[in-house]
């Protein structure tokens, strides 16, 4: 546990003065914040410290591997003085306000840091009772953070797929990569510190978002009235407190699907509304199968924040969730101040692309969001559409829009999108007999749609707070948050019904609309989840006692109670009770479970470097195949095949490698072996219990002949050809 400690410390440490480097730059691009976006400078510092990287990587610039810690550090440095300088404008008074004003704010840095810190610890300790990288893409995660460390140049060779590079958005990975590099810790304990560290983040930055916005608020009412030392203090407990539940909400806050744990459990195929079931306290709490909340509308996915955390994959959508909460943050600013300038918006489109490049639909979803705050702004200024205005806007979005294709650049000059239809759900006969028309598609026997009810259980905590505020609001007067508030769920009121007509179009066949749903409506929970926590606050803190007042916070205390109940139920399963700490090495499994597995992969990452290309079993996605590369960033000849089908867009091109790997292994032709070895440059040839399961007719004497046995745990051994 003390080393575990130390590690979080030397992890903690890299954040704060990645942190503190780019303070200078949060200050100006918050200067209507409270805090000044105090938390949010940690996240667009490793933004652009892995943006420049990834940069001179695909230029072949720097080598990632090859850099030293020592260099490390110099280039962070001179990176965030270049930007500081940038900000001051070599001018030595601007230096001097920002100075005074860092110091007047010390107490809520320190306090802010502090919250940080305890929410890092805190997962930690969590974490460390699970941290096995194994199970659901964990393998296909680690494998990035690992191909991207042993990478001469970008983009990073894809290890299952070799020598073809990653299709995939790897931006939050090669994030991960760099703060491993920096922090000189090893892998196998810093993807455990990434999902820790998207968990201190989100809760934080919620804090802030939250408490920013009731702030607003509280100063815009406050203008019109003299306020004594007594509401100061109120004022005060209600902005706390609106931080506090925005960042529960949003970073442990499930659904009231946990309602459910009252009751006896439904097949997980044929879920019926609660009302259906017989209500048992029996059964509380040991029946309730978390996942289940993720799982609810038929064939599709509709996960958030908290079941994320919990699962640990170190996936685009999780990776994201600091980058999209740094963009609704600018926005708020942008709308608080009223004022847009350029370099805002070149800065807004830097977010975008690290958005979209960490997770596709997350850059789309928030240039919406974008085009919808400031088409707000520009109306607001005259209070009716115009030409002009319509002209305003799309010169703003052209700016963005430009800014964000060179920024994205050099991504998409090695992506190519999975999906390029959109499929229409329950399209007519008469166009299904069509079947396309340009991008849209109309597939036959393509009809889901989402029951009204569970839709409810889903979302319902959140729009009953919706209404709720709209009643309240129709006697008061919106203020700013409000309104921007009002923006949020707008969106993401448009991006739960988007699932319900049209779907973008993927290889998976019975799960058309699956991932579809999945990216959007996680989206809608994070913006539903901030938009509640305010509202909740802005209700209570002008709460007069009525009877419809008294019913709302009663239901609405129900709604709040089952919601912070699923991460109970979440963390009790998949982390045993917390009852047997194991510590944050997420390898260290592999001690208990296949020791000679352990040693062969401590000794390829002690050993080898670079990435020549090894050969090992190839098996289906999501199982234990493919460990040997995983957890050592080596490309092998083929990986999980339904995953490169995804990324390859057909089948055809990854299905010939599997009994090209068959035969290398059981083949006694020599010839043929050595040409399918020199094919694909296969330097390391690993025979281990896997392979021998696999291939039942393996014939290991012929790579007697066509290398030698450089290493041997057990009945594990790794021959060099």
């Amino acid at each position: 546990m003390i080393n575990d400690f130390v590690s979080v410390i030397q992890w903690w440490s890299v954040l704060f003065v990645v942190g503190l480097f780019f303070l200078p730059l949060t200050f100006y691009l918050f200067k209507s914040f409270l805090d000044k976006g105090y938390i949010f400078s940690k996240v667009i510092g490793s933004l652009i410290i892995s943006y420049i990287f990834f940069v001179l990587g695909i230029l072949h610039i720097i080598s990632f591997n090859k850099l030293q810690i020592v260099h490390l550090w110099l280039l962070l440095a001179t990176i965030g003085i270049t930007f500081n300088i940038c900000i001051f404008r070599f001018s030595f008074s601007e230096f001097k306000k920002f100075l005074n004003l860092f110091i007047k704010k010390i107490p809520l840095f320190v306090a802010l840091e502090l919250l940080f810190f305890l929410a890092l610890l805190s997962w930690s300790y969590v974490r460390a009772f699970q941290p096995d990288i194994i199970g659901l893409e964990k393998y296909m995660d680690f494998g990035f953070v690992n191909s991207i460390l042993r990478s001469n140049s970008f983009p990073p060779t894809d290890i299952w797929f070799p020598p073809m590079s990653i299709n995939y958005y790897y931006f939050g990975h090669l994030t991960t990569a760099v703060l491993t590099e920096i922090s000189n810790l090893p892998s196998s304990i810093t993807f455990n510190l990434m999902i820790v560290t998207l968990f201190a983040y989100t809760f934080t930055q919620a804090f802030s978002i939250g408490m920013n916005l009731v702030y607003i608020s509280i100063i815009s009412k406050n203008k019109k009235t003299k306020v004594n030392d007594s509401k100061r203090v109120q004022n005060l407990f209600w902005i706390i407190l609106g931080g506090f539940l925005s960042a529960f909400l949003v970073s442990l806050g499930g659904t009231i699907h946990s309602l459910y744990s009252f009751f006896k459990p439904y097949k997980t195929a044929n879920p019926v509304f609660f009302t259906n079931l017989a209500f048992s306290l029996q059964t509380f709490p040991n029946s309730y199968w978390y996942p289940n909340a993720t799982r609810f509308i038929y064939n599709t996915i509709h996960e958030f924040p908290i079941y994320s955390f919990v699962v640990s994959d170190l996936h685009g959508h999780v990776l994201s969730i600091p980058i999209v909460l740094t963009i609704l943050a600018f926005l708020a600013h942008i709308f608080l101040n009223k004022k847009i300038h350029i370099g805002e918006m070149i800065f807004l489109s830097f977010l975008l692309s690290s958005a979209y490049m960490t997770n596709v639909w997350d850059g789309a979803i928030y240039f919406l969001l974008t085009a919808i705050v400031f088409f707000y702004l520009e109306y607001k200024k005259v209070n009716k559409l115009t030409i002009d205005l319509f002209i305003c806007l799309f010169v703003y979005l052209f700016i963005i829009g430009v800014c964000f294709f060179i920024f994205s650049l050099p991504f998409n000059a090695f992506f190519k999108p999975f999906a390029s239809n959109i499929g229409i759900l329950c399209a007519p006969q008469f166009l299904v007999k069509l079947k396309s028309l340009g991008p849209l598609l109309f597939e036959d026997n393509h009809c889901q749609k989402s029951p009204i009810w569970q839709l409810f259980i889903l979302y319902g905590f959140f729009y009953f707070w919706v209404i709720s505020f709209i009643v309240y609001i129709k006697n008061n007067k919106l203020n700013s948050s409000d309104i921007f508030i009002f923006l949020l769920i707008s969106l993401s009121t448009v991006l739960i019904i988007i699932p319900e007509f049209i779907y973008l179009k993927d290889i998976y066949p019975a799960h058309f609309r699956a991932n579809t749903m999945f990216k959007l409506v996680y989206q809608s929970f994070i913006m539903l989840s901030l938009a509640s926590g305010y509202i909740i606050i802005r209700l209570i803190s002008n709460f007069e006692f009525r009877i419809s007042n008294f019913l709302i916070s009663c239901i609405g205390s129900i709604g709040l109670f089952l919601v912070f109940l699923y991460p109970y139920f979440a963390v009790s399963s998949y982390y045993g009770n917390l009852l047997i700490y194991k510590g944050l090495d997420g390898i260290s499994y592999l001690k208990t479970k296949n020791p000679s597995d352990y040693e062969t992969i401590l000794w390829f990452n002690k050993t080898v470097k670079g990435q020549p290309v090894i050969l090992e079993a190839q098996g289906d996605s999501y199982t234990d195949y493919e460990r040997i590369s995983a957890n050592t960033g080596l490309p092998t000849v083929l990986g999980w095949i339904v995953h490169e089908w995804l990324w390859r867009k057909t089948y055809d091109v990854p299905a010939p490698r599997i009994a090209e790997v068959k035969t290398i292994y059981e083949s006694q032709n020599i010839k043929q072996v050595k040409q399918l070895l020199k094919k694909y440059h296969v330097s390391f040839v690993v025979i281990g219990d896997l392979e021998r399961q696999k291939y039942t007719a393996l014939q290991e004497e012929k790579f007697k002949n066509l290398g030698s046995v450089v290493f041997e745990s057990g009945k594990t051994k790794v021959y060099k050809l």
